[in-house]
């Protein structure tokens, strides 16, 4: 075993306490990372205050990036020394993984969500022999060192700035797929994003990579709205000051939008964004609220061919779109540099106060 330092929740609603584990043997698929960075996301705010049934004490973290140290029996992909960015898992075996859309993997909530545990019913962390809730997307990254799925590994080269490009593993793909691999904007289209966090800027910033004519942020930060401005988009609503949906109509003319984002978990602002469709538009929902929440919809309305669809890390094959991502982060073409801000591994009760206060859009914890 390898002992190492995670930040381990102890109960529902606990903040997060530095602690020595232990971690298992690895099973042949398996790789053990040495953490550079990790990036903090609502997932693992939502986990840690008890809201979903991951066991607990347990290792979240599932935004990783770091250094392979050692390579399971049977690991192709990556080799020790390799540097990896750290994503979600799947089996790659069952229909939706062979398609290409491992989000919806048949063993995707187990694997990653709400398991705690290997496929066998192992966890990969223990603490004085006593095993903790792990393998968190694969990875369970808030930790100096995990023990990680070799499908949740992305290669990428040994120059590429880990502390920067940890995000790209949950928050950052989640927006830009969004925009590329639901809504496929045409050119002339609107797009409409609620929400300018973490996911919602970085939907703004894949929208100004795409021939969408309006892109549209609704937010009730101004410092935000500007930002989205920043970072590309061409119109921005203040819900503080004004109706969204009058100010929807006036933006488009009564036209309605092409397609929408909801990144906020709030069914109000989400029925906004679906009466916002024009005829054909689709609205993705990104933002979870809690379980068992529903939405009333105008069924008269939807028959124009609009449509709403849910969406889980942007429909993502990550192997095929972090190096994308990568590489317009290093061009300067995709500036997630705006939405960070850095902090050390024993300080990430204060990221979390940050990120929940709204002082800090993405915070980074660095090892």
């Amino acid at each position: 075993m390898t002992s190492t330092i995670a930040a381990v929740v102890e109960t529902g609603g606990a903040e997060f306490t530095l602690s020595p584990v232990e971690l298992d043997e690895l099973q042949p698929h398996e790789i053990r990372v040495r953490m550079s960075a990790a990036g903090l996301c609502h997932t693992d705010l939502g986990v840690a205050s008890g809201t979903l049934p991951f066991p607990l004490p347990g290792v979240l973290g599932h935004e990783g990036a770091g250094v392979v140290e050692e390579v399971g029996a049977n690991v192709g992909s990556v080799s020790v020394g390799d540097h990896v960015l750290l994503s979600f898992t799947s089996c790659g075996a069952c229909g939706n993984c062979r398609d290409g859309h491992p989000a919806y993997c048949a063993t995707w909530l187990p694997l990653n969500l709400v398991g705690g545990a290997r496929a066998d019913g192992s966890s990969p962390v223990s603490r004085d022999g006593q095993p903790l809730g792990g393998h968190f997307f694969g990875q369970s990254s808030f930790a100096q060192h995990a023990v990680v799925d070799e499908r949740s590994a992305v290669k990428v080269d040994a120059e590429t700035p880990l502390e920067l490009l940890a995000p790209l593993g949950c928050g950052v793909q989640t927006g830009v797929g969004a925009v590329w691999n639901a809504l496929t904007p045409r050119p002339g289209h609107t797009i409409l994003i609620t929400g300018a966090g973490a996911v919602g800027l970085s939907s703004v910033m894949a929208a100004a990579l795409t021939p969408a004519s309006k892109v549209i942020v609704v937010d009730r930060v101004p410092e935000r709205l500007n930002l989205a401005r920043e970072l590309g988009a061409t119109h921005t609503i203040d819900a503080t000051q004004v109706d969204t949906a009058e100010e929807l109509v006036k933006i488009t003319g009564g036209a309605g939008v092409d397609g929408a984002v909801e990144t906020t978990g709030n069914v109000g602002v989400l029925r906004t964004a679906i009466d916002a469709l024009a005829p054909r538009g689709t609205a993705v929902i990104v933002g979870a609220p809690a379980f068992g929440t529903e939405v009333p919809v105008d069924v008269n309305a939807m028959i124009p061919g609009r449509s709403i669809i849910g969406l889980t890390l942007g429909d993502s094959e990550t192997q095929a779109l972090i190096p994308v991502l990568v590489d317009l982060v290093r061009s300067g073409r995709l500036p997630i540099d705006r939405l960070i801000t850095h902090y050390p591994f024993e300080d990430i009760n204060n990221a979390v106060d940050d990120m929940i206060s709204g002082r800090s859009i993405k915070p980074v914890l660095r090892f």
